[in-house]
């Protein structure tokens, strides 16, 4: 799939338009398969699907594995019976999420659907329903982790009681009986994300459209993930981690990064044969024709930062598994089109590891411009086997990129380019479409000329981010076919579309 020249863009579906506040699996989300068709693209690349946590960021989940409910499109959960038509009561500032008010009118109707759903004993696609629960390994410990989110008023697990934070077999079987009913209307509403996703993958494959995931290496201290496999990560026996992830001052900061995830216990992994890893990378290409592995090193060294740290200085690079892991993927799952997020602190092992089994790299164009000609992410340094990006969702859009700039930046930048002011934009998506590399993906926001206030995300600052979206008054009614004319102008225009 990859590894012929192709363009895809970058949208997260929280910030596609539509009713209810936020982004969803609904027709907006097929319409904008559409646009993608008609432009020639070959992909369509989103963030993580997972239910976000901390600072509603899909990189901090209560699972590696379940999918956001606030994705979920309740048009169809009232075409399917379970709810009553829905109104909405859009306003201006839905053009932004608002995740609290999102999420407190969202998860009312969808635990009424599921409640709905659960009594009529002669609801259609029962059936249906109970054959995913009996085939998702994983769905029991998260519908039972999120009933106890539920009951203790959405604290983190280890302010449970001890019982309950530290589970035993017996607690375990105890809460699943009590908590029953909340555990259905969990699975009820997982099952709704899944169906929909799948049937939104499958609109856009008979399309041409392939779906590039995302795979975060960390996960999120209050998640399923941890509170359930507390053996699989550095914690002390109260279960509070020993150190935690980060990276260390870099391009985004001066103090580094400080995650703040907890850090996996390698050896254990190994013991059990990685089985966590093999069957999240199952899932994944359950959803995902192609996924990308955000922060690759760290599967070769990852920096561990001592709990209780206010920075992420005084971290220290500490071995990972790297090829072990996956070479016991690939013998399990077979070879995987997967995408190395190798940004940052790249050293030859990293390399040597990304090359191993032939993953493309990233190179980001913002980053051409702080050095000489030699820059890797200079266009003309560009290789093959590489996505190439304008930007990532942690970079500003290339507008409000190039007009943070200083006269002589800009300078620079537009007479690599050939281009003058405002046309400097243009100038770098066309260069970037001319690259040598397989793969180009542009973020909907520079497709779109948007400036600062489009931005995704800022590294390192906990609020304000994740919730841009687009409305389908900001596509120019001739955007699909200028983009369309440069793909096929550079040999990028899908053969399907």
């Amino acid at each position: 799939m990859l590894g012929k020249r192709g363009c895809g863009v970058l949208l997260h579906p929280t910030s596609l338009p539509g009713p209810g506040g936020i982004g969803s699996l609904g027709k907006d989300a097929r319409r904008f398969v559409d646009l993608l068709v008609a432009m020639g693209m070959s992909y369509w690349q989103v963030l993580p699907l997972t239910p976000p946590a901390c600072g509603n960021s899909p990189y901090s989940a209560f699972s590696a594995f379940a999918g956001n409910p606030l994705l979920i499109d309740l048009d169809q959960i009232a075409f399917d019976g379970d709810l009553p038509a829905i109104c909405y009561e859009d306003s201006p500032d839905d053009a932004c999420v608002d995740f609290e008010a999102v999420s407190g009118k969202k998860m009312k109707l969808l635990q009424a659907a599921g409640a709905s759903f659960l009594a009529n004993e002669t609801a259609p696609r029962k059936q249906e329903f109970w054959d995913f629960c009996n085939r998702t390994p994983w769905l029991h410990n998260y519908a039972l982790f999120m009933a106890l989110k539920h009951r203790y008023k959405g604290r983190s697990w280890e302010k449970w009681p001890t019982e309950l934070a530290l589970l035993s077999p017996d607690m375990y079987e105890k809460a699943s009986v009590e908590l029953s009913p909340e555990i259905g209307v969990q699975k009820y509403i997982q099952w709704q994300f899944f169906r929909q996703w799948r049937g939104l993958r499958a609109y856009a494959a008979g399309k041409g459209i392939a779906i590039i995931g995302d795979i975060p290496i960390f996960v999120g201290y209050d998640s399923v993930d941890v509170w359930s496999h507390r053996e699989l990560f550095l914690l002390d026996s109260k279960g509070k981690p020993t150190v935690v992830a980060g990276v260390p001052p870099d391009y985004f900061s001066e103090t580094g990064q400080l995650w703040g995830n907890p850090l996996y216990d390698w050896e254990m992994m190994g013991r059990q044969k990685f089985t966590w890893w093999i069957e999240r990378f199952q899932s994944l290409f359950e959803l995902f024709d192609i996924i990308r592995v955000d922060h690759f090193r760290g599967f070769e060294a990852a920096w561990h930062v001592p709990a209780g740290e206010k920075t992420a200085i005084n971290g220290t690079w500490t071995k990972a598994p790297g090829a072990v892991l996956f070479d016991a993927i690939f013998a399990a799952l077979g070879k995987l089109p997967v995408i190395a997020e190798d940004l940052g602190v790249i050293t030859p092992e990293v390399v040597a590891l990304r090359d191993r089994y032939d993953f493309p790299g990233m190179k980001i164009v913002q980053f051409a411009f702080d050095s000489g000609p030699s820059n890797p992410y200079l266009p003309h340094n560009h290789q093959k086997k590489s996505v190439v990006y304008t930007g990532t969702h942690d970079n500003d859009t290339t507008v409000g990129w190039y007009h943070s700039l200083s006269d002589a930046q800009r300078s620079r930048v537009s007479h690599y380019m050939g281009s003058r002011g405002d046309g400097t934009v243009g100038a770098i998506i066309r260069t970037v479409l001319m690259s040598v590399a397989d793969t180009v993906i542009l973020p909907l926001q520079d497709l779109l000329r948007a400036g600062s206030e489009a931005r995704m995300n800022v590294p390192g600052t906990a609020f304000g981010n994740w919730g841009w979206r687009f409305t389908w008054d900001m596509v120019a009614r001739d955007l699909a076919g200028h983009v369309r004319d440069q793909i096929e102008c550079y040999g990028r225009s899908n053969p399907k579309c």
